[in-house]
């Protein structure tokens, strides 16, 4: 397994079920049943969609636009800096005052997806507000409770999450069911998109927390009291892709953006856009894994790109985007990527530019004061530690199934563990639950997963995170998304059988993906590799990557440098901070009418 100092994959390194074979393998894939065909420019791929959502993409000949994609790849020289994990913050470290912010920003959080989703955001949350900036999560309103209690100021941007896993689990693709179409799901998706895109706009300036309540003002300048109630402009986003609007909300405003993500998003040849897996005849793998990041962002423009010019054109005043340049308008403008993975699981790409770090995963610690209920604490007394099942906030159709499976797999691998029900709620209609299975409705992973012999989950990051680093062997069981993406990640990582995925799942595969996960050699590979995990420290070197990544003469008041700027002074190039202009108009120095944003 590389080393987080080693300059990442290739695609050679890459299991060669990821990325470019001859045919595809239905045992492996599962059963693809949706095409789309691109002969644009000369490209000529076939594009199928896959029972797991992910795009099979096979490039069929070698055609003059994939030549010049690999002349051009070919001829980029090498950096031997590149693709270097250069944040080296280790476990016990302070940030020094030289990775820290002078200035004191109000900095929105952008996300869209589940609770594991938002969770990373709301560690780098914490730190960046005891650096002393303002910071506002901007999200789904079921999140609200979680983050308040985190002590962050919370923004509601709209959107279900809940119905957002149904919806996934049903249409786990980029291209919809035609059931589902003819439901009028589609049209309520996008509905509620256009209703985020609006969301995240209003995060970026409105007082309150966009739920539509009055809040009684208190001294809307004093540093206590309800933050609802204070002026808010943001200074700067840092969001993840699927909000869609970061981009033309920063565009509008000025302002720097930051992407961060758990699963990658930036093009590379060493592996292939975790929405795809590409088979090639006659294209090296490391052009095909590239040209696969362009074609998983123009199907995604495809369905969404109407709605987002209508918001920059009615909402925002701006241009639409072409569609031509607008998927990989992010690579164009170099916009700052920080992933929050774990360089030891999977390093830096060596054709990563500088603008793009990977810092480890971001923990939201919740069990170190945690007190389990009495029928937990003696089920892990009663016998040897148990596995651990669950699938978070993964909705199904069938829950009473997926309980039959899992409890059959519980009593074959003759095994004692702890099943959550999560979203899903499974096990719900049992009456008889055995003896050797404890049901639980929530417990804090890096609490729990201390008492457990491996985990199986549904593959999310955040919960793939919190497994590994405490050294559990893992059993992915992927339903959508990224979700076949890291359960191959942990198989390449020997912490785990390979993923087995949710539509191919039964009692007897999961009976042996669990044995698999319980041997000797599993289980050491599974505690070295969350050693070397628990030296990293995620949240703090994201906020490294955030604040080296901002330009900080740009964001300066000329007057009072230490305040960030926010007014621009016409036919000059002298930047305010909202005290100087407020000073400076008050005092007569400078007409209001030449003060702009």
């Amino acid at each position: 397994m590389p080393s987080p100092s080693d300059n990442g994959p290739t695609a050679d390194d890459w299991p060669e079920e990821q990325f470019a074979h001859d045919e595809p393998s239905a045992s492996r894939h599962g059963r693809t049943n949706r095409r789309a065909h691109y002969h644009e420019k000369g490209l000529n791929t076939g594009v199928r969609i896959m029972d797991d959502g992910r795009l099979d993409i096979k490039f069929r000949d070698r055609k003059p636009w994939v030549t010049k994609i690999l002349q051009h790849l070919q001829s980029q020289p090498h950096d031997p800096g590149k693709g270097k994990n250069e944040f080296c913050v280790m476990a016990g470290d302070d940030l020094g005052e030289g990775h820290k912010c002078p200035l004191k920003l109000n900095i929105v959080v952008q996300v869209v997806g589940s609770r594991g989703d938002v969770q990373p955001f709301i560690a780098l949350g914490k730190v960046l507000k005891a650096h002393g900036h303002r910071v506002r999560l901007a999200t789904h309103l079921a999140f609200r409770e979680v983050i308040e209690d985190e002590g962050l100021e919370f923004f509601n941007i709209g959107g279900d999450p809940a119905e957002l896993m149904a919806f996934m689990v049903k249409n786990p693709g980029l291209m919809p069911h035609m059931s589902t179409i003819r439901s009028g799901a589609i049209r309520r998706r996008r509905r509620e998109m256009k209703a985020i895109f609006s969301g995240c706009w209003r995060s970026c300036w409105e007082t309150g927390d966009g739920t539509g309540m009055h809040h009684i003002p208190d001294d809307p300048w004093s540093e206590t009291g309800d933050y609802r109630t204070k002026p808010f402009v943001a200074d700067a986003i840092i969001a993840n892709p699927p909000s869609f609007a970061h981009f033309s909300c920063a565009e509008k405003l000025g302002i720097p953006l930051n992407m961060m993500f758990t699963m990658p998003w930036s093009a590379t040849q060493a592996f292939p856009h975790p929405l795809a897996t590409v088979r090639s005849q006659n294209t090296k793998p490391s052009a095909a894994n590239f040209a696969s990041y362009a074609i998983v962002e123009i199907m995604m423009w495809e369905g969404l790109g109407d709605l987002i010019n209508k918001f920059r054109k009615r909402e925002l005043g701006l241009d639409p985007l072409d569609a031509i340049r607008a998927p990989s308008i992010s690579h164009q403008l170099q916009i700052p990527f920080t992933y929050l993975w774990s360089p030891a699981l999977l390093p830096k790409p060596s054709d990563w530019a500088d603008n793009i770090d990977v810092v480890g995963f971001s923990f939201l610690s919740s069990g170190a004061d945690y007190k389990p209920p009495d029928d937990l604490a003696k089920f892990l007394k009663a016998g040897p530690p148990p596995i651990y099942i669950g699938f978070g906030s993964i909705v199904v159709d069938n829950p009473g199934s997926l309980t039959k499976i899992v409890f059959e797999a519980i009593k074959a691998s003759g095994q004692r563990a702890i099943v959550n029900k999560g979203w899903g709620n499974i096990g719900a209609d049992e009456k008889d639950i055995p003896d050797n299975i404890l049901m639980i409705s929530k417990a804090p992973h890096d609490w729990l997963f201390q008492h457990v012999s491996c985990v199986v989950h549904h593959g999310g990051a955040g919960t793939t995170a919190a497994g590994l680093v405490l050294g559990c062997p893992t059993v992915v069981i992927p339903f959508f998304g990224d979700q076949p993406f890291w359960g191959s990640i942990v198989a390449r990582a020997g912490a785990g059988p390979q993923p087995v995925p949710y539509k191919q799942l039964t009692t007897e595969k999961l009976t042996e993906a669990i044995e698999f996960a319980l041997k000797p050699s599993t289980k050491e590979k599974a505690k070295e590799l969350g050693e070397q995990m628990r030296t990293e420290q995620g949240v703090r070197n994201a906020a490294v990557s955030f604040y080296q990544h901002l330009d900080l003469k740009s964001l300066q008041c000329s007057i009072c440098p230490h305040l960030p700027a926010v007014w621009w002074v016409r036919h000059s190039h002298i930047k305010l901070s909202t005290f100087a202009a407020a000073v400076l108009v008050e005092t007569g120095l400078i007409d209001p009418r030449n003060v702009v944003l």
